[in-house]
């Protein structure tokens, strides 16, 4: 066997990769948005399987609240407060340093998201919410790229492939981005052990793509807690109304669509406004009741006040609205909203 295939013998034994399916890894290009829970997994197997031109991509820093189920980092980067994609190159070319591994520290964004996924062979979404997911999937369809789905929260996970033109995309399976009432980690916790095994069927869903396997036909869901799971075939699912595989409109891309967010930093006020330009009218009450896991909650009819630290509030409006209060840095009120609003 060959010196550069040496390491990789027991992946090559197995009949559907072989040598020649090694091969196509090792001259492969993956790109993995989002290095948390499932993004550290993605890429400590997409390294160790020997893909060849791994991007990562990410805006936030290691905290010590990420190191329970965020498998690339420890005490050392949180303390060091490194960027999430620097810490985790660093530990990925040790693992194996013949491939090439280059860390992106942004927030993808409809400003950025074609430059930093175009060129790839598969995208794989190790993100924590739904906005930037619909804009893969804009990204995916109108450059013909094969991506991989996934999310976990609390005890339950699902993924699924997404192949343009073969497959339901995700705007299909999803049509509506869910709105202001969203489970998120920071709010209903989460399973290490879920976010491995997601993350894992994620890295192999990948693997079958850039080796020309056929990859899963399902929506697979599991809940690791109650011992559940469930497939859905949506080998069918393709939506014939679909604004973005059937209509080709990239409304996430499009900087005058209703699809998208403003961001605005209020001047003198170390406050940020969210403004989605497509209204929808949140239900305050819930919104309350799933929040007050995760920090103090005040509200009225017309508004509700929540702040998770004394350096930090958020003011919600039912209009979706939202005022981040305590930083002037849009990046920074996006993380924030992601994690506490959902989307």
């Amino acid at each position: 066997m060959e010196n550069g295939l040496q390491r990789y013998s027991r992946q090559i034994l197995f009949g559907p990769i072989g040598v020649d399916g090694q091969k196509k890894l090792m001259n492969s290009r993956a790109v993995i948005v989002g290095m948390g829970a499932l993004g550290t997994v993605i890429a400590n197997h997409l390294v160790r399987s020997g893909v060849g031109a791994i991007r990562i991509i990410d805006r936030d820093f290691v905290e010590v609240s990420n190191l329970q189920r965020q498998s690339l980092y420890d005490e050392e980067d949180a303390n060091n407060g490194y960027p999430k994609v620097i810490a985790a190159k660093k530990k990925l070319e040790k693992i194996n340093s013949t491939i090439s591994v280059e860390a992106v520290i942004a927030d993808l964004n409809l400003d950025n998201a074609e430059d930093l996924l175009a060129s790839f062979d598969v995208i794989v979404d190790g993100t924590d919410n739904f906005s930037t997911r619909y804009l893969i999937n804009d990204v995916a369809i109108k450059y013909n790229i094969p991506w991989v789905y996934g999310g976990a929260v609390s005890s339950r996970g699902m993924f699924t492939s997404i192949i343009p033109g073969k497959t339901p995309c995700y705007r299909c399976i999803f049509p509506q981005v869910p709105l202001g009432l969203g489970e998120t980690c920071d709010t209903v916790g989460v399973l290490s052990p879920l976010t491995d095994i997601i993350g894992s069927y994620e890295a192999m869903e990948a693997i079958k793509i850039l080796v020309d396997a056929k990859t899963n036909p399902h929506l697979e869901q599991i809940d690791i807690w109650h011992h559940t799971n469930f497939q859905m075939d949506i080998s069918n699912g393709r939506n014939e109304s679909c604004p973005a595989c059937v209509g080709h409109k990239y409304e996430f891309l499009d900087r005058s669509s209703e699809q998208q967010v403003i961001f605005s930093t209020l001047c003198g006020r170390d406050t940020v406004q969210i403004n989605p330009r497509l209204k929808n009218e949140i239900n305050l009450e819930k919104m309350a009741k799933r929040l007050r896991n995760s920090g103090d909650v005040k509200g009225n009819p017309y508004l509700l006040r929540f702040s998770p630290n004394e350096d930090l509030t958020l003011s919600v409006f039912k209009d979706g609205r939202v005022l981040i209060h305590g930083t002037d840095d849009p990046v920074k009120a996006k993380s924030y909203y992601t994690k506490y609003i959902g989307t």
